[in-house]
């Protein structure tokens, strides 16, 4: 029972009924289900020149790792990807994302990216002792130091590391499958829709810091806009998982690129998006690194 209670609690199992914590805005901070989280926010190629496009490649490929009990970000990783299918930067993905081609040409692939991240997981999981629970089978009711992943929007880790890995044929680390899309999470628990990251922290009282589509950056500020969202009231809770939708009012819905869900033009053809894989668990202390 005590298991059940705590996927309930983690987003796993369904409520009947979920309602916004409306009651709790400008109290103190709730106690969190998660003692850290881990926000991603992609950059990828992009095009406005009107033709359509088969696919978007990863280019910058951050994370920062925040602390749910003081809201400091206490680890970060960062690189540039180079893109394989599309090698050459557009004048417009340069000019929206601020990097330029001699950044990915001494990048590394996305194969070697995920293996640099996973290290970089596996460190942080030793040093905080840290666990990701991936499914109801791999909850613990001991004490244990839980972790999951934050991005704004499903794009990231529901569209573009997805379809990438898949066209690709790379193993996706397994610890990816499941996340919070705060931006689900953000107009549930404030009870109106965003306009964009930017324009979310604004209605907070947030001044985004550094530049709008850097990855880093937008990575940094959406951690902000969660410990706001804590400090706030908001139990974070796991919105998707695979093709499941957890958290009421997240539902499956075609999801815009990364830059057109940040108000630019884009044309991009999606490709095919088989069933996956089933999941594998993650022993605490430990990282799969690949699956």
């Amino acid at each position: 029972m005590a298991t059940k209670r705590l996927a309930r609690q983690l987003g796993f199992i369904r409520r009947k009924s979920i309602a916004p914590a409306s009651g709790s805005l400008g109290r103190s901070k709730s106690k969190q289900l998660f003692d850290y989280l881990i926000v991603i926010d992609f950059e990828s190629t992009c095009w406005n020149d009107g033709k359509r496009h088969q696919s978007q490649e990863i280019i910058e490929f951050p994370a920062v790792l925040l602390n749910t009990s003081n809201g400091e970000i206490e680890s970060e990783f960062h690189a540039y990807v180079q893109p394989q299918e599309h090698p050459i930067l557009s004048e417009f993905c340069m000019e929206l994302t601020g990097i330029k081609q001699d950044q990915v040409d001494e990048g590394v692939p996305l194969k070697i990216c995920l293996s640099q991240f996973c290290k970089w997981i596996h460190k942080i999981q030793q040093e905080k002792k840290i666990t990701f629970a991936t499914g109801v089978s791999d909850l613990s009711t001991s004490e244990v130091k839980l972790c999951t992943f934050v991005t704004w929007s499903d794009w990231d880790l529901g569209v573009c590391l997805e379809y990438e890995c898949k066209r690709k044929q790379l193993l996706k680390p397994v610890f990816l499958n499941s996340w919070i899309d705060l931006r689900v999470t953000y107009k549930i628990f404030y009870r109106r829709k965003p306009k964009g990251l930017s324009g979310a922290l604004q209605e907070v009282g947030i001044e985004f810091l550094g530049r709008e589509h850097s990855g880093l950056d937008d990575s940094r500020n959406t951690a902000l806009l969660a410990w706001k969202m804590i400090r706030d009231g908001c139990s974070m809770k796991i919105t998707r998982c695979l093709n499941k939708v957890v958290l009421k009012g997240a539902r499956p819905v075609p999801q815009p690129s990364h830059q057109q869900r940040n108000r630019a033009t884009l044309f991009t053809k999606k490709s095919p998006h088989p069933p996956p894989a089933p999941w594998r668990g993650v022993l605490p202390g430990r990282v799969s690194p690949l699956s």
